[in-house]
């Protein structure tokens, strides 16, 4: 009997549901949790979010603070990998992020031309230009790949920027780590939402990326600095 194909995105089912309200039931309890910049998200859809990537469940925290249209609509780029060698956690959170799942091994161009048709269905498409999570809580470097799904859809990019998330739920992490024992204290997870970057069919995405990438650099830089 042949397999099952899998629908894409992936659908947030009854369990993925639950298990989004109980992860943002503890990240507004245990964590204190900010946002700016709400007033930047587009009114219409759909575009393409590009975000730093700090942990397992920055799309959910993501998700938490668009509207409902808009949260129903959200999806995830994500490594395939994530579905086979993440064990049930890693199916869970493909799932509580409607994961668009890619072949990090294979043919990237049919990755993006994927990616590019599920947003040109009206899904909301999340991607982490640096591709992985980070390993050292600094900026990796950024790929052209949200630039170019974008611009192929001709969409406009919404920037965000996850303060702390590394230090809450890093790769170096099993389990979350809310807390700050010296002295003691909730750790801060902050959202920054900036302006949405229009594109067009002219846009060159390699420069568009060098010029996102510079903007987050100064924002991380700003951070840095603040802490």
């Amino acid at each position: 009997m042949p397999e099952k194909k899998k629908s894409i995105p992936l659908k947030r089912g009854f369990t993925a549901r639950l298990a989004y309200h109980f992860g943002m039931w503890l990240t507004r309890t245990f964590l204190k949790f900010e946002v700016t910049g709400s007033e930047n998200i587009p009114d219409s859809l759909p575009y393409v979010i590009i975000a730093n990537h700090e942990t397992f469940v920055d799309g959910m925290w993501i998700a938490s603070v668009l509207p409902p249209q808009h949260f129903a609509a959200f999806s995830a780029l994500a490594g395939a990998d994530l579905l086979t060698d993440y064990g049930w956690f890693g199916k869970l959170i493909s799932h509580v992020g409607r994961a668009v799942p890619i072949d990090r091994k294979g043919n990237p161009i049919r990755g993006l031309i994927t990616a590019k048709n599920q947003v040109q269905a009206g899904n909301i498409l999340l991607v982490h230009p640096e591709g992985t999570r980070c390993f050292n809580g600094e900026l990796g470097e950024f790929q052209s790949g949200a630039a170019y799904i974008a611009i192929k859809a001709g969409v406009p990019i919404l920037p965000v920027y996850i303060e702390g998330g590394y230090e809450i739920f890093g790769r170096q992490y099993k389990f979350p780590h809310p807390f700050k024992f010296h002295p003691w204290q909730r750790r801060r997870l902050k959202l920054v939402i900036g302006k949405p970057i229009p594109t067009d069919s002219d846009s060159d995405p390699h420069a568009l990326t060098r010029e996102i990438e510079a903007n987050y650099r100064e924002q991380a830089a700003a951070t840095a600095k603040q802490s």
